[in-house]
């Protein structure tokens, strides 16, 4: 069934691709990011390759907690309802800690988890409103187990998504008269903008075959997927229970 689909962080990457191909598959958008230009353009190449499809784009930087609630209020204005909201901006900065670039990893921390947090609350208002609505909150592989160096606070903020998401579940499953369902998505290593420049990344897939996995899976709803499937599923089981020094040799 058709619905309405709101992602963050859409002007590029993996939240580019997640549009195309959830126009492919029926859905109405509401995108937004800070780069309108690049939303436009977006929005251009959607219309013209899925010309049912209706998309709507609105400038967005999530780390101006106020337009975050603004812009998603205004959506939902915009369509007459959300029925999804995919948590999807975030950032890849971060440095090893105790290096001298904690403004590296602040940065990291307010745009993918406070940001997040703020996505959350503006999602789940909207969703009490209706209640109804699917929230996806995109997390990541790293966040099976403390990760080292560069990686340290974005796998951090990642696990603190994926708990932030599973605390919702567990409220929802106390709410019969809400039907509010919370996906969490763990990407593993898909080629994107964010790591382009990274040359030597263990089972990076390409770009359109990650989102895939991804789509298809936001698509089924399912509470927590590991995408693509192979090699993640196993790799997140080994990660959550080998020793660190065993895990230091797989990633």
């Amino acid at each position: 069934m058709a619905q309405t689909v709101l992602i963050t962080g859409a002007s590029s990457g993996l939240g580019a691709e997640m549009a195309h191909q959830l126009a492919g598959r029926g859905h109405d958008l509401a995108l937004c990011a800070r780069r309108t230009d690049r939303l436009d353009t977006l929005r251009e190449e959607i219309r013209t390759g899925y010309p049912d499809a209706r998309v709507e784009v609105r400038a967005l930087d999530v780390d101006d907690h106020a337009a975050v609630f603004e812009v998603f209020r205004g959506f939902a204005t915009d369509f007459g309802r959300i029925d999804r909201v995919v948590v999807n901006a975030g950032v890849g900065k971060g440095a090893p800690l105790g290096t001298g670039r904690f403004d590296a990893n602040r940065q990291t921390a307010m745009t993918n988890f406070v940001a997040a947090l703020a996505q959350t609350e503006a999602a789940m208002e909207i969703f009490r409103a209706q209640q109804r609505g699917h929230l996806v909150m995109i997390s990541s592989v790293s966040a099976m187990r403390g990760m080292r160096k560069t990686v340290t606070t974005y796998a951090a903020t990642k696990a603190g998504v994926a708990t932030l998401a599973e605390g919702l579940r567990n409220e929802m499953l106390g709410e019969p008269d809400l039907d509010i369902r919370v996906s969490t998505i763990y990407p593993g290593y898909i080629r994107s903008e964010m790591n382009e420049r990274v040359k030597k990344t263990p089972f990076i897939v390409d770009t359109v075959p990650g989102v895939r996995a991804m789509v298809e899976a936001i698509e089924k709803e399912k509470p927590n997927a590991l995408v693509p499937a192979w090699p993640w599923v196993p790799l997140g089981r080994a990660m959550r229970h080998l020793p660190l020094p065993l895990v230091r040799r797989i990633l």
